[in-house]
């Protein structure tokens, strides 16, 4: 083939100056004689008889040679691509093991296709020892095998190959991953593993290994996950308050609906404020195992949504004639099909479904520093987020004599006063954060500053302006180095820093990720794409009066998770409401927050003095619940109407703020609304900033609130 290359590189300058002059000439011929074209151009160049026409035929010698040659080429191309495939074919039998007469029977074809195929003059092509998993259509079995070593020239196999069904994880072709390391990573179903071929073995060893192992029997997928459905009408991806919200919706306007919750945590839905709140604050030695609480009104309730009744088994939910809800515990969806309407769970199991929500939430933030700081440090670092946490953190409050608190969000304050109620029994309590004080993102400094002094009230030992440099573990201490040279020595961490919205589905599913706020982007009805809706903390949603945002409380996610449930039912309802949020320290300081409340924001306060019943402990007796979001998510403000009486002047910086209204501004408008130690008062706040309009004097508007009243 290069040989022809050669003498084409050579000739070819040539061939194309004789097409050229014959062309010229020809030309020449007509515009002078005006005579029509011969068929045999005579040549100036020709040494031969007029009318010859050698050098037409040695461009055509050479176009025909270089035809023949990348033929030739083509030819022994193939026939390499034929010889590696049946190299393959005949590695992919000695791994399925399908026993001798498989083996001998593609033998037997690969030699009567060698003796009908034409010998090639090229030696036999060595081919490089076999080192990764083949993929079989879209499944893979991990198994670790040797190469073959010694080289195999075979042609191909004319008869097709039955091959064993395969039940073990899907691997990706585009995985460049060891084969072993898969194997650890999964969890495959028992299955009869194949011996490992001897290393050097050659093809005819390979078949011999398989006569000493049987073929292994197929294996139904549902034999190794009997509690796991095949099919759910409504499949709903985490156990959290977003999910229990729709599959309550769902039930409502289908009732005869077969609901699935599938979550990682071992916990049936639960609800997470009272993890941070009136858990801490029992008397009852016995509510860390029980998870019941007295609210601050002393009612008693528990932290789950539903007791164990309320839900049908999930092997039994396609047999339930009037349907039902169902929890798969302890699972977690690794993958999902859109196209094919199926999700994988990390056991292997396959479920397909109708309609789909994703209410992943998200998981606790850490500080890098802590997670650089080694094992010893990682092992007395809390990650606050799930009941676990919460006894984990109870015991060791029990054990240790000093926790230190990083974070002064709402988190953070609410465990550092809940924790500093146990400073008289001897353990010390420590905050720290680089804001000024308490909830320096989201109150205005003066109130942020009030706060601060409140919580150390509590017993807590607060350090402000406070950024971790580095963290270590020297004499059975934690030593946090904050980069202004101060050292403070602890027994424990807690990390209250922030959550990172879970969207591990995003890359199989092809949704959307939003770059500022993080969740899966969804549009006005919470729908990612066809029959899929996000709800909760994942969700990063479009307001139409604040612009897109994503939303972190209670609140929130039963409200999304409400509507999210009604619109897989076929309501088509678009999110519109404004959700609320709530955070207590302890039970005599309290505040709901509406819209966007962000400290860096210009904000207005309105203060009056409080009274015995401005108290989050007065508000749950009036409402009758902890959750105050419950009882006021349903209600709806009528026709704003100021009060006429007088307003009394207004509270000075350096008062008690024992009540009070911020108002929050953007272009003069209200965003945020705070209302400290103001309860009951949701739907109008809610209401002024559905308005939008400009307001002159906002302290008439703060008179909608009635906080001047006795």
């Amino acid at each position: 083939m290069f040989k022809c290359k050669t003498v084409w590189n050579k000739l070819a300058p040539l061939a194309r100056a004789s097409s050229t002059v014959c062309l010229q000439n020809a030309r020449k011929s007509v515009l002078r004689h005006g005579r029509k074209l011969e068929m045999v151009q005579k040549s100036p160049m020709s040494s031969g008889p007029a009318g010859g026409g050698g050098e037409n035929t040695l461009y055509y010698v050479l176009v025909g040679a270089t035809c023949l040659g990348a033929g030739v080429y083509a030819y022994r191309t193939v026939s390499g691509d034929k010889e590696r495939y049946n190299e393959r074919m005949i590695e992919l039998v000695s791994r399925s093991k399908q026993g001798p007469q498989a083996t001998e029977a593609i033998a037997e074809a690969v030699a009567q296709s060698k003796e009908e195929e034409p010998a090639l003059t090229e030696p036999p092509v060595e081919e490089p020892p076999v080192t990764e998993a083949v993929v079989e259509s879209t499944e893979t079995e991990p198994v670790l095998e040797e190469s073959v070593t010694e080289p195999v020239v075979e042609a191909s196999i004319p008869e097709p190959i039955v091959e064993t069904p395969v039940t073990e994880p899907v691997v990706e072709a585009s995985v460049e991953e060891p084969v072993a390391e898969v194997a650890s990573e999964t969890e495959p179903t028992p299955v009869i593993i194949a011996e490992h071929v001897p290393e050097a073995s050659s093809v005819s060893e390979s078949a011999a290994v398989s006569e000493a192992v049987p073929a292994a029997e197929p294996i139904e997928p549902t034999a190794a996950h009997p509690d796991v459905p095949e099919h759910a009408p409504y499949l709903l991806i985490g156990g959290g308050t977003a999910s229990f919200a729709a599959a309550r919706s769902i039930r409502a306007r289908d009732p005869g609906a077969r609901v699935l919750i599938v979550t990682e945590e071992s916990d049936l839905p639960y609800m997470r404020p009272p993890l941070s709140k009136e858990l801490w604050f029992s008397d009852d030695p016995k509510a860390t195992e029980t998870l019941r609480f007295k609210q601050w009104n002393g009612k008693e309730r528990s932290i789950y949504f539903q007791p164990p009744s309320f839900y049908v088994s999930p092997a039994d939910l396609a047999k339930v004639e009037n349907g039902g809800v169902a929890v798969l515990t302890g699972r977690k969806v690794v993958h999902m099909d859109v196209r094919g309407n199926k999700v994988k769970l990390s056991d292997g199991a396959e479920i397909s479904y109708d309609k789909c929500l994703i209410a992943t939430g998200g998981v606790p933030r850490n500080l890098q520093v802590i997670d650089r700081a080694g094992e010893e440090v990682m092992k007395r670092t809390t990650l606050f987020r799930k009941i676990e946490d919460f006894k984990s953190l109870e015991k060791i409050s029990r054990e240790v004599k000093s926790i230190t608190i990083v974070g002064g969000g709402f988190l953070g304050s609410e465990l550092a006063c809940a924790l500093g109620r146990r400073s008289d029994l001897g353990l010390e309590v420590i905050q720290m954060f680089p804001e000024k004080g308490n909830m320096g993102k989201v109150l205005p400094e003066y109130l942020s500053n009030w706060t601060t002094e409140k919580v150390r009230k509590e017993g807590v030992n607060v350090i402000t302006d406070a950024l971790v440099k580095n963290v270590s573990y020297k004499n059975d201490k934690l030593e946090i180095r904050l980069k202004d040279g101060r050292l403070v020595k602890t027994d424990h961490i807690v990390a209250a820093v922030g959550l990172e919205p879970s969207v591990e589905l995003a890359k199989s599913a092809g949704l959307e990720v939003d770059s500022d706020f993080g969740g899966y982007r969804v549009n006005a009805e919470l729908q990612a794409r066809s029959n899929i809706w996000v709800a909760g903390d994942a969700a990063c949603f479009y307001d139409i009066k604040l612009g897109r945002r994503r939303v972190e409380h209670h609140d929130h996610a039963v409200v999304s998770g409400r509507l999210a449930g009604e619109n897989m039912t076929g309501a088509s309802k678009p999110y519109w409401h404004q959700s609320m949020f709530w955070s207590d320290l302890g039970p005599d300081v309290g505040y709901e927050a509406i819209g966007i409340v962000d400290s860096s924001l210009p904000t207005v306060g309105v203060f009056a003095k409080a009274t015995a019943k401005d108290t989050p402990k007065a508000a749950t007796e009036q409402s009758g619940t902890g959750i105050r979001s419950e009882s006021e998510t349903e209600a709806v403000a009528g026709t704003l109407k100021t009060e006429t009486k007088a307003t009394p002047p207004p509270i000075q910086q350096k008062e008690d703020y024992g009540k009070g209204v911020i108002f929050y501004l953007r272009d003069q408008v209200v965003v945020g609304i705070v209302l400290w130690n103001v309860f009951n008062r949701m739907p109008i706040a809610r209401k002024i900033i559905k308005d939008g309009e400009h307001h002159a004097d906002l302290n008439e508007v703060a008179k909608l609130f009635n906080i001047h009243e006795d």
